[in-house]
């Protein structure tokens, strides 16, 4: 990691699944083999989840320059003057306050140099929302604060990662008939950039090589089954290519995700949500993790939801957790030559 520092994480929706596998990550820390990271939170309410839990954790308070040392011997958390008191599936009026405020101190605190990255937790987005929340999703929460912060706009992608594959839909959390007039060749073009540049200078990849999905059934079948192929995604890969980018398609969806297609590329960019998550979610459900590009920081994150159905019951697999940590920590420890660089 940067300079030996931790990773800073969230404490997600105090009510859901987050703040359990936060506890057992820690307490399997030596077997799971996790990196050091602290949690933006409530000190207490940890303390609570973990008795209802039947877990041993003991949780220690302390400054984000005192994490490491912390870290074997306890739960470092960084405390806010925010508290949570949600029981487990049951959002109440501090949810919002404790998430929100938690996302806002890991951003800070790697903003700063006190952390090396953020890992966040899942948060519920209809209970920020009836909190007065006006960003779309989390991703956009982080962009904004970015940008506060360092006065440069911001344009985050989406990328779904896992060893056997990493996707990146272009248009994201927008119903299925709005795609066709959102997506354009200037907005492929622009993603397909910062996937290029952050693939290269984060994950080390020499020249990546992008596989952009056709948004029709068989890449539009040579116009027979829709034209937004040859006229809006066959323009974009043209100019990714003409900047040097090693970008191909518009490919069959459905040929492009077996594994010896998969042995063809680094990334798939796909034009909407399902189409790049149906196949990662069924490659590797448990382990994919979530991973913000084009931000001045590194973000991971796991790839599941609060999943309230599982809070307080111990059932919740941190599998996705633990990937997400070991990522950021993997991330960030090359992120120097990514600031030098730009």
């Amino acid at each position: 990691m940067s300079a030996g520092l931790p990773l800073a994480l969230t404490l997600g929706e105090p009510a859901g699944i987050g703040p359990d596998l936060t506890l057992a990550v820690w307490q399997r820390r030596k077997a799971l083999d996790v990196p050091a990271f602290y949690v933006a939170g409530d000190a207490g309410f940890l303390r609570r989840r973990a008795a209802a839990l039947g877990l041993d954790v003991p949780v220690a308070p302390v400054t984000p320059p005192q994490a490491n040392e912390a870290f074997a011997r306890a739960l470092p958390v960084v405390s806010l003057d925010v508290k949570a008191t949600a029981a487990p599936a049951a959002p109440d009026a501090s949810s919002a306050p404790a998430a929100i405020a938690s996302i806002r101190r890991a951003v800070s605190d790697v903003l700063a140099g006190r952390a090396a990255a953020v890992v966040t937790n899942p948060i519920a987005k209809s209970v920020l929302y009836r909190a007065g929340f006006t960003d779309p999703g989390h991703t956009e929460f982080l962009a904004r604060l970015a940008e506060e912060a360092t006065g440069k706009p911001v344009m985050p992608v989406m990328m779904l990662w896992a060893p056997e594959l990493a996707v990146v839909p272009v248009t994201i959390h927008i119903p299925l008939k709005d795609v066709f007039g959102t997506l354009s060749t200037r907005l492929i073009v622009e993603t397909g950039r910062i996937v290029a540049r952050d693939m290269s200078a984060r994950f080390r990849i020499a020249r990546p090589r992008l596989a952009v999905a056709g948004l029709n059934p068989h890449a539009g079948e040579d116009g027979t089954l829709g034209k937004e192929d040859a006229a809006v995604v066959a323009p974009a890969v043209a100019q990714l290519r003409a900047e040097g980018i090693d970008a191909r398609g518009p490919l069959p969806a459905d040929t492009l995700f077996h594994a010896q297609a998969r042995a063809t590329y680094d990334v798939a960019l796909c034009m909407y949500h399902d189409q790049a998550l149906i196949p990662i979610k069924t490659l590797a459900f448990d382990h994919g993790v979530n991973v913000t590009l084009g931000l001045p920081f590194v973000r991971t994150s796991p790839d599941h939801g609060t999943a309230f159905d599982l809070a307080g019951s111990g059932k919740a697999d941190p599998s996705s957790l633990v990937a997400a940590l070991k990522l950021a920590a993997r991330l960030s420890a090359i992120e120097p030559a990514l600031a030098a660089a730009k």
